[in-house]
């Protein structure tokens, strides 16, 4: 399912990032890596998703967001 998808409050793994090499590789360096846990902390109707990964929390926009490949931990 799609990061965009998750309600607030759920752990999920990342399976995959459909998106340009160049992107794909700066949410890499962030540490978006395959199978990485992480949480959505904050999702609006409008606006980005905020995640807590790795101790750190990282705002995504809902574009980038739609593209990212996520299963329920």
């Amino acid at each position: 399912m799609a990061l965009v998808e998750v309600n607030k409050g759920i752990k999920v793994v990342l399976n995959n990032i459909a998106y340009g090499a160049s992107l794909k590789r700066k949410l890499q360096d962030m540490g978006l890596t395959p199978g990485v846990e992480f949480t959505v902390i904050s999702k609006t109707s409008h606006g980005p998703l905020i995640i807590e990964l790795r101790g750190a929390r990282v705002a995504l926009g809902r574009g980038i967001a739609e593209k990212i490949d996520v299963s329920i931990a």
